[in-house]
């Protein structure tokens, strides 16, 4: 039988898992000064529990097999099998206003948005 590797996959008799993805203060400090958010020490301590708590939920939502699972258009609709969305037709209702709104905008070009680099 093959020795376990350094990535996730399922053993026959157990899932090893060496690769989850969690964060440090810095990386939740740094976050922070990205969105432009004032965090005092405390604050950031309990982000990065709950911002570590859902990385490892994915983790464990990856764990769980779902081949042969059709993927449902609405949540609903694993309980309810007659349900119908209702949707409005998808048709223009207003004029194309783009170059109005962009007056105001410091800078365009070719009808987008020019904003500075933010990140590294």
């Amino acid at each position: 039988m093959p020795e376990c590797s350094n990535h996730q996959f399922i053993c026959p008799t157990r899932l090893v898992r060496l690769s989850t993805m969690s964060l440090a203060i810095s990386d939740v400090t740094r976050l922070a000064q990205l969105a432009q958010l004032e965090l005092s020490d405390h604050d950031a301590e309990k982000m990065l529990d709950k911002l570590n708590g859902i990385f490892a939920l994915v983790e464990q939502m990856k764990t769980i097999d779902t081949n042969g699972i059709e993927p449902l258009n609405h949540p609903i609709a694993a309980f309810q099998q007659d349900l119908s969305l209702r949707l409005r037709d998808d048709v223009v209702t207003e004029q194309n206003r783009r170059d109005d709104y962009q007056e105001a905008a410091p800078a365009t070009q070719d009808g987008l948005y020019l904003v500075p680099k933010v990140i590294e």
